[in-house]
């Protein structure tokens, strides 16, 4: 991609099921990087091209985060396509802090969904751009004024529809662009569109009135009276500050609406925004590289066990083989086979840009957070969190022989944040506990360990649902935690006391009988 092309990094959200993986397909599909685009629950054998674990396979459903790079228009576009089930919460606020914007994607029949209220939360706390695709107008859906009346009443954001549809099911018809004053056809199974401009000339207008038929036509006519007099204005302001949304139609699957949408979305999407950093703002434009870990992730190529680091550039110019200082530790490391992504797929990049993306062989150097600078820079760019399991498990190999490839499992998958583990804080006496968000990343983390490491776990569940680190110099000896039996104080990977706890009493019980202690749900990298 040549520095001359602007930058779009985005990270597209939704819930399970409202057919982000079609959309992010189909958007690789109009940037020529793939040339038929697959969706990921079609009977054919092909799958769709950002799912590639094998249990994403199997399930249909997206589990990791991955990364496609394609150009566009004369635009270079980074799409970060986020784990769509809600147990991969954590890896999705993880990818978001390396997105300048989100695309916030809604099944038009369901509206507003849980994961999407979750998400759309990690998105307002970090205050990016959001734009709204309501998918899946083909099919039976709710009113699109009750839609954007969800939006504001459910996630309390106002939203500026730059389409409209006419009709939906079996009557959808197509969209109208307010913009442009124009009507693009739906004509199921055909590629070309068909656009006809509207309410300009009579002659037009009594063309799309033969088309789509005369009540559509009269309440499409209403619709977009009552938003020009009644809906939000397009302000470009509240859109980059995260307060208004822009609102688009269409139907991933069939591909209608995307390739519109893509073009309003690289037109008005931020470009790479600054970057916090504990020594203040760090900008693009700084001629200096700079850039921070986001994501590891093992094995995505089983056969080499290799491991890759994501690294999102904040300023500068990346270059091949160059030496960085890598702030935790000091050292000095040269990149010298950084790669960018279409899913598997690898090419190694000799230059890179501020908002790009691109992954590093990593030999267990890196971890989540981690800061990279050019010359004698120390600054570091803001933690990420970790965020209190849900479920806890004691866990070993099962076969004692195992034991060495049993510990790279854990550590490996630990250290990409698919899974957190904590050591008992007794020494001499230590049992090792995994913790996850949900069931489905104890089900990955064990088919994980068994196809990728060769080991078959045994996983024995405990009874907490807590994590809670403990802020301050406080030993354990020194927690009062004795007299009551809910809870255990471990230790995590990188040697901070937690305890966990079977619930929220336990924790009131905690906090009363150590009122000088800080607990906290979330641990920083």
């Amino acid at each position: 991609m040549a520095k001359a092309e602007p930058r779009k990094t985005f990270a597209i959200i939704s819930h399970p099921d409202a057919g982000k993986t079609t959309l992010t397909e189909k958007l690789l599909y109009f940037g020529g990087a793939i040339h038929t685009a697959g969706m990921v629950k079609s009977r054919k054998s092909k799958q769709a091209t950002s799912d590639w674990m094998e249990i994403e396979k199997q399930r249909g459903i997206s589990v990791t985060s991955s990364v496609m790079q394609f150009s566009y228009d004369g635009y270079a576009v980074n799409i970060l396509d986020t784990p769509g089930h809600q147990d991969f919460s954590e890896d999705t606020y993880r990818t978001l802090t390396a997105a300048d914007s989100a695309v916030m994607l809604i099944d038009a029949a369901k509206g507003v969904e849980p994961q999407t209220i979750k998400l759309f939360e990690v998105c307002r706390m970090r205050k990016i751009p959001i734009f709204t695709f309501i998918n899946k107008m083909d099919r039976d859906a709710k009113e699109p004024l009750a839609l954007l009346e969800e939006l504001e009443e459910v996630l309390g954001i106002r939203s500026c529809p730059m389409s409209w549809p006419i009709g939906s099911g079996i009557d959808f018809q197509g969209i109208y662009d307010r913009e442009k004053q124009h009507v693009e056809l739906f004509r199921r199974g055909e590629e070309e569109r068909t656009i006809i401009p509207l309410f300009q000339d009579e002659e037009n207008n009594e063309k799309v009135k033969s088309i789509i038929g005369e009540a559509l036509y009269t309440k499409l006519e209403e619709d977009i009276e009552l938003l020009d007099i009644a809906g939000d204005p397009f302000d470009k302001e509240k859109i980059d500050n995260g307060m208004l949304t822009p609102v688009f139609f269409g139907s991933a699957l069939t591909n209608f609406g995307v390739e519109s949408f893509l073009e309003y979305f690289l037109r008005l999407a931020p470009a790479p925004v600054p970057r916090m950093s504990d020594k203040g703002e760090v900008s693009p434009d700084n001629n200096k590289f700079s850039g921070f870990i986001f994501k590891i992730q093992a094995n995505m190529n089983p056969a080499h066990r290799d491991r890759i680091a994501f690294l999102r550039i904040v300023s500068g110019t990346f270059t091949r083989g160059m030496s960085v200082q890598h702030v935790r530790t000091g050292k000095r490391i040269k990149l010298s086979q950084p790669q960018q992504f279409l899913a598997q797929e690898r090419n190694i990049v000799e230059n890179a840009y501020p908002g790009d993306i691109i992954g590093l062989f990593d030999s267990g150097t890196f971890g989540i957070g981690d800061t990279l600078v050019e010359g004698n820079q120390t600054f570091t760019f803001g933690g990420i969190p970790h965020f209190s399991p849900e479920i806890f498990a004691r866990v070993r190999a099962k076969d004692a022989m195992k034991h060495k490839q049993f510990h790279k499992g854990m550590q490996q998958l630990t250290e990409e944040g698919a899974v957190q583990y904590f050591t008992t804080a007794a020494p001499g006496a230590e049992t090792l506990i995994l913790g996850v968000v949900g069931q489905l990343q104890l089900e990955v983390f064990e088919h994980r360990m068994r196809g990728e490491y060769g080991v078959e776990v045994e996983v024995q569940p405990l009874g907490y649902t807590l994590a809670r680190w403990i802020k301050g110099n406080k030993k354990e000896h020194e927690l009062n935690l004795i007299q009551y039996g809910g809870s255990l104080t471990v230790r995590d990977r990188e040697g901070r006391l937690v305890v966990l706890l079977e619930n929220e009493f336990a924790e009131r019980w905690a906090k009363e009988k150590n009122p000088d202690v800080e607990f906290t749900s979330t641990s920083y990298e």
